[in-house]
């Protein structure tokens, strides 16, 4: 698990200036494939060698440009950033408490440093979980970064003065902070099925879970998880060892607001990377959402498999067309994930709920398939006679042959005259052209492309 490094502040601080720099060229906000652009909270950074992911609390929203509307003097900005706060030392693993070096410090800025300071746990050794670092930033000039001892009042250790627009001193923050997380673990090695619940809250998780251990009576164990926040739940079904993998909050997380959209984002997120399988739950009765997108977003990025399940369908007035027309509205806005199976079930009356294990060990076992290098290469000569890539400056793309490098996720190596010609809208043409061969139902496909000299 990497460790994941949260980012707390009020707006205008420069949280997403910060967020950017550290993700570099790694943070992706349009994905190359068609019809796949997706907001992003979450970025990926490395630092001497050790690599973490980063994430806004304040959730990166591209109609405001990442700003909150809200005065700095309102009664619900303060709430708003309370909130923030309380998610952060919840679930992160560290804490940068950003502050702007200009405006010094305000009443919004204590109140968060009073509810980080008081959320800390001390550890046996004396120190305190999590870490947590005060960034004043938009220190460019000497005068303001004597100026950034003031913060000192917070009485959460020393101040980083940094620039994140010029990149001053954010090597320091980042030492510090690198230095903070615990040694990389080496996990156990486990052999089970690992299927991540994901989704909303109150899309019925908890409720799904209970049903699914309770129905077949061999819970080996509960153990607590490698994250901090989830529990695992180990079950044989069919002969098989499988790990579930909860995100619904079985133990009681204190008093907040679980409509909270990165509060969910950022466990599921935990949970997305650890497991092969997730199971995306969907509140009939609300519809798919912007939050649910993010959550599908997340599942791709990470190229895990995905079983899709509308819950509370008992709750849906229906006729002979609402399935059809609610999976043709599921398959448009997931359209980036146009190979997933949709179930509809109802976690409260038991509907279909048979079915959810076969689905997703089905598509645990597409995610190990395998294609013959034949079989491959047919497929690729075929779609090349059938439509041959386009010219670029008038050079022709030439695919020679492919094989299957890997699999969990399938991962298919194309040699071809120049790897730059190739379009990614190319790429979605052959990976169709590899889906009508075998489905590899629920299951990302992922295509690399060679020059036939390297």
């Amino acid at each position: 698990m990497k460790p994941i490094v949260a980012l707390v502040g009020r707006p205008n601080v420069g949280k997403s200036t910060l967020f950017n720099r550290f993700a570099g060229e790694r943070l992706a906000i349009v994905d190359d494939v068609a019809g796949t652009t997706r907001d992003r909270m979450f970025g990926e950074a490395e630092w001497n060698g050790r690599k973490f992911s980063i994430i806004d609390t304040g959730g990166i929203d591209p109609t405001h440009g990442g700003k909150t509307p809200l005065s700095i003097g309102s009664a619900d900005f303060i709430d708003d950033i309370r909130k923030q706060a309380q998610i952060a030392i919840l679930e992160a693993d560290a804490v940068l408490f950003i502050n702007d070096g200009e405006s010094g410090i305000t009443a919004p800025d204590r109140e968060v440093a009073e509810i980080l300071r008081r959320s800390q746990k001390k550890l046996a050794n004396g120190t305190y979980w999590p870490p947590i670092f005060v960034v004043v930033n938009k220190c460019e000039s000497r005068e303001r970064r004597d100026q950034a001892a003031e913060f000192y009042e917070l009485g959460l250790g020393d101040p980083f003065a940094i620039s994140a627009i010029h990149g001053t001193s954010t090597g320091d923050i980042l030492d510090a902070l690198v230095a903070s997380f615990p040694p990389s673990e080496v996990e156990e090695e486990d052999d089970s099925i690992k299927i991540a619940i994901v989704g909303k809250p109150n899309a019925g998780k908890s409720s799904l879970l209970n049903k699914l251990v309770g129905e077949e009576r061999v819970i080996v164990s509960p153990i607590a998880g490698t994250t901090r926040d989830s529990i695992d739940t180990k079950i044989e079904f069919g002969g098989l060892d499988v790990t579930l993998i909860d995100t619904a909050g079985i133990r009681k997380r204190g008093k907040i607001d679980h409509g909270v959209e990165q509060y969910s984002v950022l466990r599921a997120f935990k949970s997305i990377e650890r497991a092969d399988v997730a199971l995306l739950m969907i509140d009939a009765t609300t519809g798919i959402t912007a939050q649910d997108t993010h959550i599908a977003g997340y599942i791709l990025d990470e190229w895990k498999s995905c079983v899709v399940l509308v819950n509370k369908w008992d709750a849906i007035e229906k006729n002979n067309e609402t399935m059809e027309e609610y999976t043709a509205k599921i398959k448009r806005e997931l359209n980036f994930m146009d190979y997933v199976p949709i179930l509809f079930i109802s976690a409260k009356t038991g509907q279909r709920l048979e079915q959810v294990m076969p689905m997703a060990l089905q598509v645990q076992e597409e995610r190990l398939a395998r294609l013959t290098t034949s079989t491959l290469n047919e497929i690729i000569h075929k779609a090349q006679d059938a439509h041959p890539h386009p010219t670029h400056a008038g050079r022709a793309l030439k695919m020679f042959y492919g094989t299957q490098v890997r699999s969990d996720p399938p991962t298919f190596m194309i040699y071809v005259s120049d790897p730059k010609l190739m379009h990614f809208t190319y790429i979605r043409y052959l990976e169709n052209q590899i889906r009508a061969e075998h489905p590899f139902l629920g299951t990302p496909i992922r295509i690399v492309t060679k020059g036939r000299r390297d």
